[in-house]
């Protein structure tokens, strides 16, 4: 058996591990990290986000004109959550991290190299239950690979003096304890048993996402019956079997029903791990129908308000998929899919083609689906396009007059004059527009029916794993919680593996961008806590 040593174990090389070890590595400490995945993975499903900051008081809100605040940012946060009376410690996290997100993890990345779009982005407003009363969405400018390959960056010297070591093909598989404290933890390297001993174990292995048989195991009962088809947008390793090894030592997990999945996953045309899919950022301005052509409604389905919302819309359907019914011209400006490989201008700090992109754009992204995907079709006409959705699905589920009647009473709503018109997706439409910030990649008032647009474009979307929300409980230093609400010696969760900090610290709903910044929080606590600091108060 392989043995290893040091003075803290950091299971996991995502985000959150490695803003950890930087943390730990500037105290001086020796840390060994462990990976079950390969080099050039390194970084996590970080590597592969838009790289989304949300931050309160920032120098890009100010000078859009927003006067924010801790006390409203920590209300929206916490309507949005609906906490539970028994939310003890996601509570307490809300409120450190609300208290704490500019200072401790905005300020941080910036002083680390990190640069954010210049216009904060608008998301989760709030549909029946408030939202983000501002915008908070900072984008990190080249997104979430300019982010982790900064990071990974700063551990080189460390990496080069000996005091990081990092592990690849990992496998943890359970912790070990001696005397009532976490000691170290044991796995399989290959086929190759292993052990490594530590002062201090941290888990920063993601969540239970990855594994579509925990997704339904843990499905919310406000969703209902799990779809039939659920499409996998998490980190294939994101399993729960860390979440396993410390419920085994005494760890409690919680909210593991609460999840962020997404409505608008397709298939991967490029798939490398089972049932993988691309997460879509839905056009505003595409009608979103049921499995049979109708509109679903009677609120009709409109991203960037409430994700939740959406996802429990598909799934009150009798068949849980859904069609997104455009035209090209729509699809130019407003379809993108959520990461960096998508979106190679921001990826690659290209203002040129960032612009040019906005102008014109995105005809890179638009083919690549239309030619790869599989979930895509395109007609010149209706009837056309209906033949190749049912022809999609194999039977005649939708419905020619349904889906005509559907289009030209939306098309008839947009040729009235702005005053007559009578219908909530145009009036979120000219509320989304309001702002410059979604007005630049918004249509204004674009029919469906419109020769100058076409060709039509039908999307058949599935609900897609993608975050966990819940995970295991911890305190204000990270610690991993026991039954009795004590700390479990030596034993630290943080990111995503703690639901983002106390084991669920969004309640039912995130406020977008608050992922990234809690694997940074809870990561940068961890470390002050294992120095006898206190980073947190609230």
């Amino acid at each position: 058996m392989q043995q290893h040593s040091s003075e803290v174990v950091i299971v996991g090389a995502g985000i959150a591990g490695i803003v950890c070890a930087l943390e730990l590595l500037a105290q001086g400490r020796r840390v060994l990290m462990l990976d079950r995945d390969q080099p050039d993975k390194l970084g996590g499903l970080a590597r592969e986000s838009f790289g989304g900051m949300f931050a309160v008081d920032t120098p890009e809100q100010r000078r859009a004109g927003i006067r924010d605040s801790v006390e409203q940012a920590l209300a929206d946060w916490q309507a949005f959550a609906e906490f539970d009376a028994q939310a003890k410690w996601p509570q307490a996290w809300a409120r450190a991290y609300v208290g704490h997100c500019t200072p401790e993890m905005y300020w941080w990345l910036r002083g680390k190299g990190i640069r954010y779009f210049p216009v904060p982005n608008w998301v989760e407003r709030g549909l029946f239950t408030p939202g983000n009363s501002f915008p908070r969405f900072h984008m990190v400018w080249g997104t979430g690979e300019k982010l982790m390959t900064t990071l990974i960056a700063h551990l080189q010297p460390y990496l080069q003096s000996g005091h990081l070591v990092l592990q690849f093909g990992q496998r943890v598989d359970g912790l070990l304890m001696q005397a009532g404290q976490v000691v170290g933890c044991h796995g399989v390297a290959g086929e190759q048993p292993f052990e490594a001993r530590a002062e201090v174990v941290v888990i920063a292995a993601g969540g239970i996402n990855g594994s579509i048989e925990r997704v339904r195991a843990h499905w919310h009962a406000d969703w209902g019956r799990a779809p039939e088809v659920i499409l996998n947008g998490s980190h294939r390793y994101a399993d729960g079997r860390l979440h396993d090894a410390a419920a085994a030592v005494g760890g409690q997990l919680t909210h593991l029903d609460k999840m962020w999945n997404y409505a608008a996953g397709v298939h991967h045309y490029a798939s490398t791990k089972p049932h993988a899919g691309l997460s879509l950022v839905p056009p505003k301005t595409a009608l979103w129908l049921n499995w049979r052509g109708e509109r679903i409604g009677p609120q009709p389905l409109v991203s960037g308000y409430d994700t939740r919302d959406l996802v429990t819309q598909v799934c009150k359907q009798e068949r849980q998929y859904s069609w997104q019914l455009m035209n090209h011209k729509i699809a130019l400006k407003e379809l993108a899919v959520s990461g960096a490989e998508h979106n190679p201008s921001i990826r690659q700090q290209n203002w040129l083609a960032f612009l040019r992109d906005i102008l014109r754009g995105n005809r890179w992204l638009i083919d690549t689906l239309v030619k790869k995907c599989p979930d895509v079709v395109v007609a010149r006409t209706l009837p056309e396009l209906v033949d190749k959705m049912n022809a999609l699905q194999g039977d005649s589920a939708v419905d020619l007059a349904t889906v005509s009647s559907v289009v030209n009473q939306y098309d008839s709503q947009i040729r009235r004059p702005p005053q007559f018109r009578n219908d909530e997706q145009l009036r979120r439409i000219a509320h989304l527009r309001s702002y410059r910030g979604d007005k630049v990649r918004t249509c204004k008032q674009q029919p469906i029916l419109d020769e100058q647009a076409l060709p039509l474009i039908a999307i058949r979307e599935f609900i897609i794993s993608r975050k966990s929300l819940g995970g295991i409980q911890t305190d204000l230093h990270s610690r991993a919680l026991d039954a009795a609400g004590q700390p479990i010696p030596g034993l630290f969760a943080i990111g995503e593996a703690a639901g983002f900090g106390g084991g669920g610290v969004h309640g039912l709903r995130a406020l977008e961008g608050t992922f990234l910044g809690g694997c940074v929080l809870t990561a940068r606590a961890a470390a002050a806590s294992v120095a006898g600091r206190t980073l947190l108060s609230i």
